[in-house]
């Protein structure tokens, strides 16, 4: 518990000790009336006191209808006409709602508390050969850190020497520690588990990943849904509405029908105190901090719990292909070989390659694996566009494209499947080709079926890449539509058309990487980025950034968002519900003030206990 929590704790404890030796002396003891308002006001002021304080000050800074207000009033009131131990257990019974309150509340902000602890605030710096502490605001890029197991790491960096594992799930959620070597990029926040490393800064601290992370999520609170936005507007015109009423009910029966003012007061003050909206003014907004906390620990960040809400009524999904449902890298696919081995092929083609920085080279490298003797490769020779040509082992090799063998007068095979197609031939000799192509990540079919599974009733792809390259990526995935072919004007095209067939109240969220699709996501309700780790422009261009580039992150944001709506509307049919069947009970005198207070701070402590569970939302399918 906090220092604030064991303190209320603490005046629990001893007002109600009080009151019960109270309860016990005037009930053996015939005492004067004025003895006995002085016992109760001494037990009431244990409570009390900082109730009284707070209204008092909310009233000098024109806050006058709060709850402190309406539990000074109420106490008072049943001082005034009599009810003694009745003022007393008023203000304990607040007094144990407002623990349990803070509690639930404590709880709820602890993830994204947790998130907005992501970095140190200093950082071991190496100058002139010495260590030294500084303040992270004061690393020069250019420095180097040294971070020792245990340690988190201050600052966007690359490793210079050591190697280690890094924990990334205050980041990206997930719990896979990721091995970390010299050359490698790092950033703020991720946790150093093994090895020490030493960095050089690549970024300030204003700049950091981290940085970006938690001015996002501490911006997050001002962007408020419409049903955030719905509950303050129904407060403000409520709240003077149930004052109105109360004092109407307070004096008019009792002018009307000659009875004592001393019941219709009772009945006034009990009337105004269930009518108190903090059960619905504190827990759905409650409910959407914890949906945004839930998210975040899932590595996907969400801008504004407007964008929770409108991603919860998704309908249709749009995608981009490369970097967001392939993984936006080129991989050798297939071989197709003629009188050589695939390996043989595959070292040919990547000898000749080697001195290429185009992607396709590249990834004929990479599927090589081997280091490039270079000894055996003699005058290479590239033609723009088209391939390359080179002396290996004294013999004449080309590598490329159909169209680049033909000039050599050497006929390639036609080739089947989808992908980039790479021949490789000797100046006699055919030896086949290599397909290269972008592969689709491995969550991406999970993560279409999770959009399914969630109600979007349409999920749509749009890419430059070829009709073949597209169709064939739509049918592995089952997408229920594909555009190939497209530019940037065609896709927004696209987007208008997808709107027009929205149902009503439904949203068309893009998902795409966050750089080149600032058009597209203009277009759509909910843009999200596969941001990757450290991406600033997916950071600003997206209302959604799921960090770890994993397509099956949208759908849990789409149930974290669901779950998160359905909390907020059970908070506000039962809280308004209680208020409605009590309020009738208190105006026709049948609710007394304990009622009333269980009908505001009991509802309360409900409703915001009930918010809790939005934290928790991506446990629940």
């Amino acid at each position: 518990m906090t220092r604030q929590q064991r303190k209320i704790l603490l005046k629990i404890v001893i007002g109600a000790a009080l009151f019960a030796a109270a309860l016990i002396i005037t009930h053996r003891i015939s005492l004067p009336w004025w003895a006995e308002l002085l016992i109760f006001l001494i037990v009431y002021l244990v409570p009390g006191h900082s109730v009284l304080i707070k209204a008092g000050k909310n009233i000098a800074h024109g806050q006058v209808l709060d709850e402190n207000f309406l539990m000074t009033i109420a106490s008072i009131a049943a001082f005034a006409i009599g009810e003694y131990p009745e003022a007393v257990e008023v203000i304990l019974f607040y007094q144990v709602g407002e623990l349990f309150e803070k509690i639930a509340v404590g709880r709820s902000r602890q993830a994204v508390s947790d998130l907005l602890d992501l970095c140190p605030d200093e950082a071991t710096v190496l100058r002139n050969g010495n260590q030294e502490t500084v303040f992270i605001d004061a690393v020069e890029v250019g420095e180097h850190i040294l971070v020792k197991p245990g340690e988190k790491i201050p600052l966007d960096a690359q490793i210079v020497s050591g190697c280690s594992t890094l924990d990334t799930a205050a980041l990206t959620g997930e719990s896979m520690p990721q091995n970390a070597q010299p050359g490698d990029v790092v950033y703020s926040g991720c946790m150093n588990l093994s090895g020490v490393i030493e960095l050089i800064v690549t970024k300030p601290a204003s700049e950091s990943t981290a940085a970006k992370i938690m001015e996002l999520v501490e911006s997050s609170a001002s962007r408020k849904a419409k049903t955030e936005q719905f509950i303050t507007k129904f407060a403000r015109i409520y709240t003077p509405c149930v004052v109105i009423a109360a004092i109407l009910l307070a004096v008019l029966p009792p002018l009307l029908t000659r009875q004592p003012f001393s019941e219709w007061i009772y009945r006034a003050l009990t009337f105004l105190i269930i009518s108190c909206p903090c059960a619905l003014v504190i827990s759905v907004p409650l409910s959407f901090f914890g949906g945004i906390g839930a998210a975040s620990k899932q590595g996907i960040l969400v801008k504004g719990s407007n964008y929770l809400e409108a991603l919860s009524r998704a309908e249709t999904v749009v995608m981009d292909k490369t970097g967001t449902l392939t993984q936006g890298k080129f991989h050798v696919t297939k071989q197709h070989t003629c009188s050589i081995s695939e390996a043989e092929q595959l070292e040919l083609a990547a000898m000749a390659e080697s001195a290429s920085n185009h992607p396709i080279a590249q990834s004929l490298l990479e599927a090589y694996g081997k280091e490039i003797d270079t000894e055996r490769v003699r005058h290479i020779q590239e033609t723009a566009g088209q391939g390359v040509s080179a002396l290996i082992d004294g013999r004449k090799i080309y590598v490329g494209s159909a169209a680049f063998l033909q000039d050599q007068n050497i006929d390639p095979a036609v080739t089947d499947g989808v992908g980039t197609a790479v021949h490789v031939a000797s100046d006699s000799e055919y030896f086949g080709y290599l397909l290269i192509a972008d592969t689709i990540k491995p969550d991406a079919a999970e993560g279409i079926q999770a959009l399914r599974q969630s109600g979007v009733t349409c999920v749509a792809m749009l890419t430059g890449d070829s009709e073949s390259a597209a169709k064939e990526i739509g049918n592995l995935l089952k997408l229920d539509e594909v555009h190939a072919k497209c530019l940037p004007a065609d896709k927004v095209e696209h987007m208008q058309a997808y709107r027009k067939k929205l149902s009503n109240n439904r949203t068309l969220v893009f998902v795409g990487d966050g750089m080149n699709d600032a058009p597209v996501l203009a277009q759509s309700d909910v843009g999200v980025a596969m941001g990757g780790l450290g991406s600033d422009a997916a950071i600003a261009a997206a209302d959604l950034v799921i960090l770890d580039d994993k397509p099956s992150k949208l759908g849990t944001a789409l149930r974290i968002a669901k779950k998160t709506m359905m909390i907020a509307r059970e908070n506000i049919v039962f809280a308004l519900g209680i208020k409605v069947i009590v309020l009738i009970l208190g105006a026709c005198g049948l609710a007394h003030i304990g009622a009333a207070v269980f009908a505001d701070v009991g509802v309360s402590v409900i409703a915001i206990l009930n918010a809790t569970r939005a934290m928790h939302a991506h446990h629940e399918k």
